[in-house]
C-alpha cells in the first residue's frame, strides 16, 4: 500500500480554500499566490495520495477523497490554533488569531436560541463564527461535505467521523387565520381543499407543509406557494392570511385558544427531531460549544 502520511499541510489548505472559494483565482487571491501554484499544490497532493481530489468544473467539485483531505485541512487548522492560544499568555496582547468555526443551522434553532450558545462560548474563547442557515434536512450533507465542523440536522445517523447529540423535538401546528380557514377550507380539509389553498413555505428546501399534506391525505399534492425566507417574515405571511403554514406550537397556543388562529387538523401536530452533529476531534472549543448548545437548545425546547 502505497505510504501517504506526512501530508503537505500546505497543500491540504490550498485544496480547502479551493474547495471552499470555488475557482483557484479566487484561492489565489486569498492565499496571496498565483493560480498557476495553487493548482501545482493541488495536482502534488493528488500526485502524493494517487487519487483525484478535485473535478476542474465551475465551482470546484471534490471528489469523496477530496472531501476526506478538505476535513483533515479544517481540523488541523482548529487544533493548530487551539495550540497557539494556550502556548500565548493571556496578558501578552499580541493579538492572538481568532478561531472561526464555520457551523450549519436550521432557520428556527437560529432565530429561536442559537445565538445563545454562540454568545455563551464567545465569552470564552477568541472564536468567531460562520453560521450558514440550511434547512435541517440537508445540514448534514454540508457536514459531510467538510464545508462546517458542526451542524443542527435532523438526521439521527452520524456523518463519518462525527459525534451526534439529540438535542429534542420541535413541535409545529399547520395553521391559517380565521378569514383564510373560511374561505378555503369551509367544507373541510380535504385533498381537494389542500391541492386548492396556498402555503406559505420558508423557501424551495422546506418541506414541512408539503410532508403535513402527504400524512392528512395520503397524496402528493403541489399546492401553490409563497416563499418567504425569514423566520419573522414568514410568521407574519401566515398572520396577515396569505397562506397557511406549520410553526412552533408555543408560538401560537394562546391565538389558538382565542381563535385568532385555527387549526387546521386539530391534534394532528408534527414533531421535528433534532440533533447536533460535530466533527469527533480533541478540540475544547467544539467541546464547550456542544455543552453551550445543547444546554441552550434543550432550555428551550422545555420552555416551548
Amino acid at each position: 500500500m502505497k505510504d501517504i502520511t506526512q501530508l503537505d499541510p500546505v497543500a491540504l489548505r490550498t485544496l480547502a480554500v479551493a474547495v471552499r472559494l470555488g475557482t483557484f483565482e479566487a484561492a489565489a487571491r486569498e492565499l496571496h499566490v498565483t493560480p498557476s501554484a495553487v493548482s501545482q499544490r493541488i495536482k502534488a497532493l493528488e500526485t502524493r495520495i494517487g487519487r483525484v481530489l478535485l473535478h476542474r468544473v465551475k465551482p470546484l467539485e471534490p471528489t469523496e477523497a477530496g472531501l476526506v483531505l478538505v476535513r483533515l485541512a479544517m481540523q488541523t487548522e482548529l487544533l493548530e490554533r487551539e495550540a497557539v492560544a494556550e502556548l500565548v499568555e493571556e496578558d501578552d496582547g499580541d493579538g492572538t488569531a481568532y478561531a472561526s468555526l464555520p457551523i450549519a443551522v436550521n432557520a428556527d434553532a437560529l432565530y429561536g436560541w442559537f445565538v445563545d450558545a454562540l454568545a455563551d462560548v464567545q465569552s470564552r474563547h477568541r472564536v468567531v463564527f460562520e453560521v450558514v442557515r440550511e434547512d435541517h434536512t440537508r445540514t448534514a450533507e454540508r457536514l459531510r461535505r467538510g464545508e462546517v465542523v458542526a451542524a443542527i440536522t435532523g438526521e439521527p445517523k452520524p456523518v463519518p467521523g462525527c459525534r451526534v447529540v439529540r438535542l429534542g423535538r420541535l413541535r409545529y401546528a399547520a395553521v391559517a387565520t380565521r378569514a383564510f380557514h373560511e374561505a378555503h377550507f369551509a367544507d373541510g380539509v380535504g385533498s381537494a381543499a389542500l391541492a386548492e389553498a396556498p402555503i406559505v413555505a420558508f423557501d424551495r428546501s422546506d418541506s414541512l407543509q408539503h410532508d403535513f399534506v402527504r400524512r392528512v391525505t395520503r397524496r402528493h399534492l403541489a399546492p401553490p406557494a409563497t416563499y418567504v425566507p425569514s423566520v419573522r417574515e414568514f410568521d407574519r405571511a401566515v398572520r396577515v392570511g396569505m397562506g397557511w403554514g406549520l410553526l412552533p406550537e408555543s408560538d401560537v397556543s394562546e391565538e389558538l385558544a382565542r381563535g385568532e388562529l385555527v387549526e387546521l387538523v386539530p391534534g394532528r401536530r408534527p414533531e421535528v427531531p433534532l440533533f447536533w452533529q460535530h466533527w469527533r476531534l480533541g478540540s475544547s472549543l467544539v467541546t464547550d460549544l456542544t455543552d453551550a448548545v445543547v444546554v441552550a437548545a434543550r432550555r428551550w425546547m422545555a420552555a416551548t
